[in-house]
C-alpha cells in the first residue's frame, strides 16, 4: 500500500511538467518530529520514569549473573556449588530473557500509544501548512530530498506552539 502511494505520488509528479512553476513540493521528516518535538521529549521521560523500576530489575539481574559467571570461573568449587551456581545461572538467564523480552514489548507498545496523538497533531499541522501555504504535495518518506524542500522545521515550531 506504501509502494502505491509512493508510485502515485511520482506518477502525479512526472505528470505535471508543463506546469512545474505552479507545483509547490514539501517533505516532513517524521523520526526527526518523534525525537525534537517537545510533546516527544516529554513522552520519552515519562516512558523513562514509567519503566525505570523494571529496567534496575534487569539491571540487578544482570549483576548478579556476573556474580554467578565469575564464581563459576573458579576451579576451587566444589561438585555441589557448582551445580547449585549453574542451575541459578540457567534460571536467571530464562528470566531475564523473558523479563527484557516482556519489557521490550510493552514498551513499545506504550511508545506506540503516546505516539498516536503527537502523529495526529503532527499530521494536522503539516495539513494547516499545506492549505495555508498551498502546497500541492508533502511527503514524509523519501530516499533523498533537497533541504530547501524540508518543511521539518517548521513543523517542529508549530507543534511546540
Amino acid at each position: 500500500m506504501k509502494a502505491l502511494k509512493w508510485w502515485l505520488a511520482v506518477l502525479s509528479v512526472a505528470a505535471l511538467p508543463v506546469h512545474a512553476a505552479d507545483f509547490k513540493l514539501g517533505f516532513i521528516n517524521i523520526e526527526r518530529v518523534y525525537r525534537e518535538a517537545g510533546a516527544s521529549v516529554a513522552i520519552y521521560k515519562k516512558l523513562d520514569k514509567e519503566f525505570a523500576g523494571r529496567r534496575d530489575e534487569l539491571k540487578k539481574m544482570e549483576s548478579r549473573a556476573k556474580e554467578l559467571e565469575s564464581m563459576l570461573g573458579k576451579s576451587s568449587l566444589s561438585a555441589d556449588d557448582r551445580k547449585r551456581y549453574e542451575r541459578e545461572f540457567a534460571g536467571l538467564d530464562r528470566d531475564y530473557r523473558a523479563k527484557s523480552r516482556e519489557l521490550a514489548e510493552d514498551y513499545n507498545q506504550r511508545r506506540n500509544e503516546e505516539f498516536a496523538s503527537v502523529t495526529e497533531r503532527a499530521n494536522r499541522v503539516v495539513k494547516d501548512i499545506a492549505q495555508r501555504e498551498q502546497y500541492d504535495l508533502i511527503l514524509q518518506e523519501a530516499v533523498y530530498i533537497n533541504p530547501k524542500f524540508d518543511l521539518t522545521p517548521q513543523v517542529l515550531k508549530e507543534l511546540d506552539k
